[in-house]
Formats: structure tokens, sequence, C-alpha cells
């Protein structure tokens, strides 16, 4: 593959490889939970064809219909542009319409089990410059947790590993994400947070490229840490038609997020992105109900009570 000549190939290569390798790792760890007799990925390499004005090519990795897991997307992507979309340029218009590269890795994983919280993570890089001028480098990337039936413990432990994660790279990157994170995963149109939040960060490169760097990419490393313990500990607990009711009800506002107000997913489609890989962070099932509002007093209630409000956790 050709690589760009907006960085010095060492760089593009390393962050490729490190994300493929970082893909990797998560997809099997998930089918270790899904045990040998489980769910397997469905590995999908793609590449955009000649006469698309979008070039590059992909790995995009589903599960489906699992012990464990409903669904589990995880993606790779790695494209070139010669327009960077407005949903990348609000924070530096004057790259508005530049020659533009992007690569990264995105998750979705939708639990079968309501106690299971639905977890999304990201991490990415993109690269944009005007002719004539230097390229510019910048990342992005975090991860959130989104439960159906609160836990306290749960959001703890989520939030003390971004917060140790974050550490090194300096004191107040996490409280900085943290609230980023709430004030980005938050639906305008419900006043209602999408869930118990994490850490969030944007067109990031304040430490300097390598460091920045290294800062995602420790991000990306984090996640296992921070969610498996998590899927372990609730996985078995029982269910009934209740909890499988009010999971589906609350997907609802995953949606919503996602194609209303998700500026990774305005981007995809805007910049002639692989529809199917987009969306793959959608549930398999899903459903509305007008003006639902859970009994006083009950776990349901208590999850926008209690837990769907920003709170300090660390």
């Amino acid at each position: 593959m050709a690589l760009s000549a907006f960085n010095p190939p060492s760089t593009a290569e390393r962050v490729r490889g490190y994300l493929l390798d970082l893909q990797s790792r998560i997809t099997g760890a998930v089918e270790a939970i899904e045990g040998p007799r489980g769910a397997r990925f469905l590995v999908d390499p793609w590449r955009k064809s000649p006469d698309e004005p979008l070039q590059g090519d992909g790995v995009t990795q589903i599960l489906e219909g699992g012990r464990v897991f409903e669904r589990a997307g995880v993606g790779f992507s790695h494209v070139r542009g010669a327009k960077l979309p407005s949903s990348a340029t609000q924070h530096r218009p004057e790259l508005a319409g530049a020659p533009f590269e992007a690569m990264g890795v995105s998750l979705v994983f939708h639990p079968l089990n309501p106690y299971v919280p639905t977890v999304h993570m990201n991490v990415r890089m993109i690269s944009a410059g005007q002719p004539g001028q230097e390229p510019v480098c910048w990342f992005g990337g975090g991860m959130d947790l989104t439960p159906y039936y609160g836990f306290e413990e749960d959001a703890v432990h989520f939030h003390r590993i971004c917060h140790d994660t974050l550490k090194p790279f300096g004191e107040g990157l996490y409280l900085r994400f943290k609230r980023w994170c709430d004030e980005y995963f938050y639906l305008k149109h419900r006043n209602e947070q999408r869930g118990v939040g994490g850490i969030f960060f944007d067109d990031f490169s304040a430490l300097g490229p390598e460091r920045s760097m290294a800062m995602t990419q420790a991000v990306g490393d984090a996640f296992l840490q921070a969610y498996l313990p998590i899927v372990q500990q609730r996985a078995g607990i029982e269910f009934g038609q209740r909890e499988r009711d009010f999971q589906l009800y609350r997907r609802g506002r995953y949606v919503e997020f996602n194609l209303v107000w998700d500026r990774g997913t305005h981007f995809g489609l805007q910049s002639g992105g692989r529809t199917e890989s987009i969306l793959l962070s959608m549930p398999p099932l899903v459903r509305w109900a007008y003006q639902h509002q859970p009994a006083p007093g009950t776990p349901e209630a208590e999850l926008t009570e209690r837990y769907l409000k920003p709170r300090d956790w660390v």
C-alpha cells in the first residue's frame, strides 16, 4: 500500500501496525469469553474501488448471536481523501477542504444480558494539510460505558482504569477528558446522558506527535482491563422479559445518539466511508415506547435518577 506523504513512512507503518494488532487482541479476548463453542468473529477485509473519491482499506470484524455478546463489532479503517469533511474541521477551520488521511479502530459491544453494559471504544489518527503547507497530525478517541442496570462498583472500576491510564501523561488529563466525555455523549434532545461516561478526546496534539500517539495507544491498550472484569462479573446474572424489554428500550437512546449527534458517524458518512462498517455500532434489536416512564423506586428508574448524571466516580 502506498503510504501518505503527510507522515514519515515509519510513523504511518507504526500506527497502522498498532491498530491492527489492537483489533486482533480485542477480538481474541471476546472469543475467549464466548468459549470454545461460542460465536466467532466474521472477518471482512475491504478496499475502496479506484473510482471512489475516498481511497483506502480496512478490516471489519463482527460477531453476532453469541452466548455473551448479542453483537460485537470491531472495525479498522485506513482511508485517504482529497477533501477533509466539515465534521473533522470544527476546531481547525484552516484545514477545511484539505487532503487528508485517517486511520483508527472503533468498537461497540452489545451484550445479551441486560446486566452487562454496552461499551464503546475508539482510537484514531487524522493527518491533513493544504498543498504547499506542513501537514498537521492529531489524535482522538476514548471509551465510555452505557449500563442498563446500574452498579456503582462497575462505574468506579471503569473510571479508575481511565484515570490510571492517563495519569503518566499529565495530572489534569483524566478530569479534562472525563468532562469532555460527559459533554459529548449527551442527548441534547432528551436532556440525558448516554451512560456513566468515561473519557473522550478529539483534535489532540498537545503533547507533541510522539507523546500524543503514545497516550492514544495507552487508551486503546487499557480497554480490555476496563471492560472485561465487568462482563465476567455480570454475565451470569439471571434475567427475565422485564429486564430484556428495558434493555431494548434503552438501546433506542444509543441509536438516537449515534445517528443524530455522533461526529464519527457523520465523518464516515460525509467522507464516503463504507456504510456497513460505519453502522456496525448499531444494536441488532431495539424498541421505542411512547413516553415510557419507569415506575418510581424500581431499578429501571434508578438508572436515570442516579447513574445517567455526570458524577465524580474516582
